[in-house]
């Protein structure tokens, strides 16, 4: 019998991204790895849970939803929890940023200190800078204070950043200037709270780190994951939750939201396999008995 792995996300560590599996396990991410999993023929996608929790009810979720919970679930993950404006009473301080994901896609957002940017490597952030750091509930005050004045948003679809990518200025100097110019408008407004510490326009850029800018730009996306299913190629570029794989023996670019594993029973798969359900985006081998990882 095949060994089954099940995802328990992807996140990104030291710059890099990993994906970890139920059982503590994980796979850290570099290009050129083979990426190589096929979802159980006669699997069902079990609900995530919630907090580290499994469902109480063991619930079963539709293969296109990007949170794996159902509905209770989802719930609870969300209580207490800092997106949601339940932990007003948080003491850790808080970074405000900008975050650019393409031609005309700044958002503002928080992030706690501790964090560094790995908030913004998770959501693909392809260029940022601070804006400053200070108390949670000052933190807040100045996102809605920027949200409105510069009239950028505090989400941003990740299928509309998907889109954009292959259409990314070539030099981190013309990525960096839409966000400096909203930096500058930013600095010049009145209502800061006393409280934020602000911070000077120095923009990181993550296109190395991403490898967008070595990928060729990806054609496709996964739109959900059934039983049979199957994924493999090579992984040339991941950005927040999203693995670029050149796959289907035509070496085209596949973009897989890893969100869209969990859940699931995977088994390896063989070499360029794709057999999942894809949307254009240009439009909008055996695994041995001890197998340390998928891929």
């Amino acid at each position: 019998m095949a060994q089954t792995w099940k995802c328990g996300g992807l996140r990104w560590v030291d710059g890099g991204p990993v994906l970890r599996w139920d059982g503590g396990r994980s796979s850290a991410l570099t290009w050129g790895k083979r990426v190589a999993f096929r979802v159980a023929d006669e699997g069902v996608r079990g609900c995530a849970g919630a907090r580290g929790h499994p469902c109480p009810v063991r619930a079963v979720v539709a293969g296109r939803s990007i949170g794996a919970r159902c509905e209770e679930c989802a719930r609870l993950d969300r209580a207490h929890s800092v997106a949601a404006d339940t932990l007003a009473d948080d003491p850790r301080p808080y970074h405000v940023y900008l975050a650019w994901f393409g031609p005309g896609l700044t958002k503002v957002g928080i992030t706690a200190v501790e964090r560094g940017s790995a908030r913004l490597l998770e959501q693909g952030a392809v260029c940022f800078s601070w804006l400053g750091a200070g108390p949670l509930m000052a933190a807040r005050r100045t996102e809605e204070l920027l949200r409105a004045a510069l009239g950028v948003p505090d989400r941003i679809p990740y299928a509309v950043k998907r889109a954009v990518r292959a259409k990314l200025p070539p030099t981190a100097a013309e990525r960096a200037a839409e966000p400096a110019g909203l930096h500058a408008r930013a600095a010049g407004l009145d209502g800061w709270p006393e409280s934020l510490a602000r911070r000077p326009f120095q923009p990181v850029d993550h296109m190395d780190a991403f490898g967008l800018a070595a990928a060729p730009p990806a054609v496709a996306e996964v739109t959900e994951l059934a039983p049979g299913g199957a994924v493999s190629g090579e992984l040339v570029a991941a950005a927040g939750p999203d693995l670029h794989v050149a796959t289907g023996g035509s070496g085209q670019v596949v973009v897989l939201d890893t969100r869209l594993m969990t859940g699931w029973e995977l088994v390896a798969a063989g070499d360029d396999e794709l057999s999942v359900p894809v949307r254009d985006l240009r439009g909008a081998a055996q695994a041995p008995h001890e197998q340390d990882g998928l891929f």
